[in-house]
């Protein structure tokens, strides 16, 4: 999949954050909105038209076993009245994005989303708009550089030892560290939980987002495929 192109906004796709966009239902309004299905995979299409064709099929559940979420990018209703969905697909180069039919999924509304500011250290938890929690985190070092970007949640892990590398909770993230390719998984990045206070504030990761255990363990209730936007 390291191929997969990122494809272009089209002047004629429908940005889901525009008031009064003219499409019907059930192309969603303005907000986040999520897809996910219970088959075992997902046809990507080359594109939201009457042509299209499937490109290629992904898993819907993690090694986990947990169902992927997938966060709605924009939609499209084509020429023959199908309706689709440009969806985040959590998957490599970071930025992934492919079309699906809105009748191979079931869409529901976002609650959450995480705002990650790497310049003043901070994380934001949003719940229907409205912040909910606050905490001073630690980001990667120097040599091994937290990857801004739009990722969502794609995983929920417990780790055994809550003193350990990953802390009391961790929430695995649908994008890659640039720098640690070779590692397992890519290098998927986390948000994940430490027993060091002093890490908060700091550079010393590498690459994921730790919060203390006591912060981290507020967050065990982040629905997956929340959005999360990491900023430089």
């Amino acid at each position: 999949m390291g191929g997969l192109e990122q494809e272009a906004v089209q002047a004629d796709d429908v940005d889901l954050t525009t008031v009064g966009a003219p499409v019907p239902d059930p192309i969603p309004g303005p907000g986040d909105w999520t897809v996910r299905t219970s088959a075992a995979t997902l046809n990507i299409w080359t594109g939201p038209d009457v042509d299209a064709t499937v490109r290629f099929a992904v898993e819907t559940t993690n090694p986990w076993d947990q169902p992927i979420v997938y966060p709605i990018e924009r939609a499209k209703q084509s020429d023959d009245g199908t309706i689709w969905y440009r969806i985040k697909l959590g998957i490599e180069p970071n930025g992934s994005a492919g079309w699906v039919r809105a009748s191979d999924v079931t869409m529901e509304r976002a609650t959450d989303r995480i705002v990650v500011d790497m310049s003043n250290r901070k994380l934001r938890h949003f719940r229907n708009g409205k912040l909910r929690h606050h905490f001073r985190i630690a980001i990667g070092a120097p040599d091994t550089p937290t990857t801004p970007g739009h990722f969502f949640v794609w995983a929920h892990l417990l780790p055994t030892d809550p003193n350990g590398s990953y802390g009391s909770y961790l929430l695995g993230l649908s994008g890659f560290s640039e720098v640690l390719t070779s590692l397992p998984g890519g290098g998927r990045m986390a948000i994940h939980g430490t027993a060091d206070p002093s890490d908060r504030g700091q550079a010393v990761s590498f690459g994921c987002v730790r919060v203390y255990n006591r912060d981290m363990d507020r967050l065990q209730d982040v629905p997956m495929g929340t959005v999360v936007v990491i900023r430089p």
